[in-house]
Parts: C-alpha cells; sequence; structure tokens
C-alpha cells in the first residue's frame, strides 16, 4: 500500500518535497526565497517553504535539520525539531538558527531541512502516589554509561 501526504502549493514558487534517496526516512524542504537570505551569527529567521500539508490523523511531520547544512554551515532548526500536528492547515516554515559567529546565506530555493512523517502516541494522564520500581531509578542525565 502506498502511503500518501496530501500537499498544496501556497505559492507557485514552491517545490514539492523529495527524498533524496530510496531510503531516505526525510524528505528536503526547500525555502521559497528567490534571493539569498543572510542570517546573522546567532540570530533566527523565518524560511517559507510555500507548502501546506494534510498529515494523516495520529501522524505528526518533525522537522529536523540537514545534516550537511547543519553541518556545513551551522544552521539548524531554532527549537531543534518543528513539529507539525495533523489538523495544521497553513503554511509549513522553518525557523534556522545560525549556531556560528558568522553571518550566512541561504540560497534562493535551498534545501532548509527535512521532514519526516511520524506516528505519535495520543495518552490520558493518571496521576498517581508512586510510579514503578526500576535497576535505573531516578539516576538522571549521564548515569546509563557507569557500570
Amino acid at each position: 500500500m502506498e502511503n500518501l501526504l496530501n500537499i498544496k502549493k501556497l505559492d507557485e514558487k514552491a517545490k514539492i518535497p523529495v527524498y533524496g534517496t530510496e531510503e531516505a526516512a526525510g524528505f528536503d524542504l526547500y525555502g521559497i526565497n528567490e534571493e539569498e537570505v543572510t542570517i546573522k551569527a546567532h540570530e533566527t529567521v523565518l524560511i517559507k517553504t510555500g507548502l501546506g500539508m494534510e498529515i494523516p490523523k495520529g501522524y505528526a511531520g518533525l522537522i529536523f535539520a540537514r545534516s550537511g547544512l547543519a553541518t556545513k554551515k551551522g544552521l539548524a532548526p531554532a527549537n531543534c525539531v518543528g513539529i507539525v500536528d495533523a489538523d495544521y492547515r497553513g503554511e509549513v516554515m522553518v525557523a534556522l538558527h545560525n549556531h556560528t559567529n558568522e553571518d550566512k546565506t541561504i540560497e534562493p530555493f535551498e534545501r532548509i531541512a527535512q521532514m519526516v512523517i511520524m506516528p505519535y502516541l495520543k495518552v490520558n494522564f493518571q496521576e498517581v502516589q508512586e510510579l514503578t520500581d526500576t535497576k535505573r531509578g531516578n539516576n538522571g542525565f549521564g548515569s546509563t554509561g557507569k557500570n
């Protein structure tokens, strides 16, 4: 069975996403900027994709950094991972943050992020007096690598 994602171009310049390889988990999102966009050192700029999506109920679109953009230019989503909910019908945008000490540019129609469509579990909350015990217990950050 083929999985379909309904996409609407909200801007005629928008590019339909593509997977970089046959086994890629994430598909590339493209900016619709017609000119270079400069992102100053340690600043964040909102880049439009010109796309709306109809993500299936029970799923979310998770927006991740593109590894090349992050490692070569130091640009990644400001919120680390963006979440596009199934009931959102507006334009998908990416808040790119410049993690470097130098101004960086986004080229016209450059690939700016990648999205993975993933299922999620909706839960009901139940307040309890105690949680079950585990071997780890309440040992937190950095505790799992110790013998």
